[in-house]
């Protein structure tokens, strides 16, 4: 059954990456409005709008926010400029409604691709116009072949005095040697697991006993430094073993459990009420293609929630 399960996250995470499908699951409309059925669960919305309705609904059940207007790999100098004008958007906006949510992003959604100068200047604009805020921008992990571009940019928001924290992956091998570079940064270090498709070469598979391990090792060395950290998992098994290990980081307020809209939920409002810090992550936007299959792909067994999401009837048996 692992097996299958293995490989149903396999084929889910290449649909993810697979931008013809896309194309052609969104230009049939019984097809798109099936997809969005689904990715209803885990996107908060397609505006800004509804990123603003999403962040108080998460303050109002007691987490703090962190909110992603959904993109990556952007490779028109044009267009990384227009989405930069979005995000600069949200921030007016909670700036305006005194929401203090972190502003989470891809550096590549911003002019990564367009070299380091460009992604800067967007990404300080940013830094700039959430300052105010007293919040930080987190930026998100991206696959392993970009990680040392995003490192490199996000020293030199930081070296330029930006309220930036980075997203370290655990399952790649390269993320132990990486941590005296993510520790020397001021802001947040957010610990995921990481769901991108990457060879056996460059990471450990994304299940099992070894994963697991690192992530808790990984955890363990950034607590013991006594940097902010956020434990971005949905896996119990995990949050128990910090709670156990770091009783009094947690309690000190360094360590914060982070989880995304639609999964997790459950944990997350059990640990708020045990008096522990939250925080629920949610994503807006029309581009959530590859985030929702990633989502799925992290348990295959999502994908009987996503059936009935759609509405799909199921034959009886």
């Amino acid at each position: 059954m692992s097996d299958q399960r293995s490989l149903a996250a396999e084929v889910l995470r290449a649909w993810a990456l697979d931008e013809p499908l896309k194309a052609r699951a969104m230009a049939d409309p019984a097809a798109a409005t099936v997809a969005r059925r689904i990715a209803a669960r885990y996107v908060a919305g397609e505006t800004v709008d509804d990123a603003l309705a999403a962040a108080r609904a998460i303050l109002e059940r007691g987490h703090g926010v962190s909110l992603e207007y959904t993109g990556e790999s952007v490779r028109d100098a044009e267009l990384a400029d227009r989405e930069t004008e979005v995000f600069l958007a949200l921030i007016g906006r909670l700036r305006d409604a005194d929401l203090p949510a972190t502003v989470s992003f891809d550096l590549s959604h911003i002019g990564l691709l367009q070299g380091p100068d460009h992604v800067h200047r967007n990404a300080m604009r940013l830094a700039e116009a959430i300052a105010p805020l007293g919040t930080a921008l987190m930026v998100s992990a991206e696959a392993s072949d970009r990680t040392d571009l995003v490192l490199q940019a996000t020293e030199r928001l930081a070296a330029d005095g930006a309220p930036v924290g980075l997203t370290v992956q655990a399952r790649l091998h390269r993320t132990p040697g990486d941590l005296e570079r993510a520790l020397a940064l001021p802001g947040p270090v957010r610990l995921v697991k990481g769901a991108f498709l990457e060879s056996s070469d460059v990471a450990l598979p994304r299940d099992g006993a070894e994963l697991t391990g690192r992530y808790l090792d990984l955890a363990t060395a950034l607590i013991a430094s006594g940097h902010h950290v956020n434990i971005a998992t949905h896996d119990p098994g995990i949050v128990d073993a910090v709670l156990r290990d770091h009783a009094d980081a947690v309690r000190s307020g360094r360590v914060e459990f982070e989880m995304l809209r639609g999964l997790g939920t459950d944990l997350l409002d059990r640990l708020h009420a045990d008096g522990h810090p939250t925080r629920e992550y949610a994503i807006f936007g029309t581009e959530w293609w590859l985030y929702v299959l990633n989502r799925i792909a992290e348990h295959p067994d999502r994908v009987f929630e996503a059936i009935l999401d759609a509405g799909v009837d199921l034959p009886s048996a």
